[in-house]
């Protein structure tokens, strides 16, 4: 008797199940149909969100804990003096003794949180902000610490944190991407920073121009199609989808077949989506204003804030600004005070300007604000006036979105060095920052290679005490 042969992919293909559904059933099989034909459907996560969506706003280089938000006597009262605690194993550089800040801390607000004087407009918004001061890392490098905060890994090419997010919870506006990062770093991981490795090419971020790009020219590559009127490219998506269904039911289902059609899809409704999003013509001068897009200084950051709100308006899920330039940014192994100064005066008002404006608008109660950068710095001295990468122990800081304002969580030690009391690991802050979002993230997986990933990997814990 002839048993035709059938192959695997016929089989897949007869039993109406392909790889990329699998997987958006096993995250939530009560959304598997509805991924399987929109895997960037808006879908409902594992319990009630606090928050509707995340703005990151990514200090590249690793602002100084010591001199923005966590104040140390003990540094100030031993400066010059030997370090009494012993330094890391491994160190990014040689460091000498103990250098205190040159800025002055007042406490704020209601709450009394301690804000140095290079933050005066984020002071402002004081009792909105969950201060975490205990966040901890494990490698001392620009490009590894990247990695590790965007995507849990500084060893192995993994989804982004946005990747993850859009993963699980598709988005609100099919017209939009579900993941948006304006003005991304190139350097340091560059794309992985913000790509979906394994998961499919559908969750990874759409970029809006670059760190080298002033905010005012970033633009989303391609956008305008000048060859073809919209009318025609309708006609040609529609043929072109129709053969790949036609494809796909006699070869069986492709995830990346099925990325790319929608990949094609979004990219269309995006055309007249986005440029009404980033058209600030809309907004008042009192908002501009608001955001320091009417000073130099501040206007570059300014516009990026301006438009991550607009964007989270939207309904995009993820949205991340990145403060990067190629010559100060945050990193500032010399002339500590010249160049925090310089990065501080360019991002403090537009992020008090991004707070209030969420505020007044009823959007900061379900929009998660999350600040911060790879790491933090030493309290030892690099050279005469700098300070050296550390991720032993620095601070971040969370607003809205479900977690306690005017709130201090978490300690370094006496003079900042490590992560001393209620420490906050990476997978922590990510177990986290999903919780909010009414994500489990030890149910948040994907199957690849033989065995389920996620952002947590196999560590993370929620830290429940700053949730409201």
């Amino acid at each position: 008797m002839h048993h035709p042969f059938v192959s695997r992919r016929q089989l897949l293909s007869q039993a109406a199940v392909g790889f990329g559904s699998l997987a958006l059933a096993s995250l939530m099989a009560e959304n598997g149909a509805a991924a399987e034909q929109n895997p960037l459907a808006a879908r409902a996560g594992h319990f009630p969100p606090q928050a509707k969506r995340i703005i990151f706003l990514f200090m590249k280089g690793g602002p100084s804990h010591v001199d923005t938000f966590d104040p140390k006597p003990m540094l100030d009262r031993d400066d010059g003096k030997p370090c009494p605690i012993e330094k890391p194993r491994v160190q990014f550089a040689a460091t000498g003794n103990l250098l205190k800040s040159p800025w002055k801390f007042k406490q704020q607000g209601e709450s009394g949180l301690p804000v140095s004087e290079l933050f005066p407009n984020v002071a402002e918004c004081v009792d909105d902000l969950c201060m975490l001061h205990s966040v901890h890392g494990t490698n001392p490098a620009h490009g590894g610490a990247l990695l590790k905060l965007h995507t849990g890994s500084d060893s192995f090419v993994r989804p982004s944190i946005g990747s993850w997010v859009s993963y699980g919870l598709g988005t609100e506006n099919a017209d939009l991407p579900a993941f948006l990062t304006i003005c991304p770093t190139l350097a340091h991981g560059g794309i992985n920073n913000w790509g979906a490795a394994f998961l499919p090419a559908v969750y990874q971020g759409t970029p809006l121009g670059n760190a080298s790009v002033p905010s005012d020219q970033a633009r989303i590559r391609y956008i305008v199609n000048s060859q073809l009127p919209r009318d025609l490219q309708r006609l040609q998506l529609d043929l072109l989808s129709k053969a790949n269904r036609v494809h796909m039911a006699e070869s069986g289902p492709e995830a990346s077949l099925e990325a790319r059609i929608n990949s094609f899809e979004l990219a269309f409704r995006m055309q007249q989506a986005m440029p009404q999003v980033e058209d600030l013509s809309q907004e008042t001068e009192a908002t501009k204003r608001l955001y320091g897009m009417d000073d130099p200084t501040t206007a570059n950051f300014g516009r990026m804030c301006l438009l991550a709100r607009r964007f989270s308006e939207q309904g995009v899920r993820f949205i991340q600004v990145t403060h990067s330039d190629s010559k100060v940014q945050w990193d500032q192994h010399s002339d500590l005070k010249n160049g925090h100064e310089k990065n501080a005066r360019e991002v403090d008002k537009p992020i008090a300007g991004l707070l209030k404006d969420l505020k007044a608008r009823g959007l900061l109660k379900d929009t998660l604000v999350w600040w911060g950068g790879e790491f933090g710095r030493t309290p030892v001295a690099e050279g005469k006036n700098g300070r050296d990468h550390n991720p032993e122990g620095f601070t971040m800081w969370l607003a809205g979105g479900g977690v306690k304002g005017g709130m201090r969580y978490g300690e370094t030690d006496d003079y900042g060095y490590y992560a001393a009391v209620n420490k906050v690991h990476i997978h922590d802050l990510h177990a986290t920052i999903l919780h909010l979002m009414g994500i489990d993230h030890e149910r948040l997986t994907y199957r690849y290679a033989g065995r389920d990933f996620r952002l947590t990997d196999v560590e993370g814990n929620v830290v429940k005490q700053i949730i409201a």
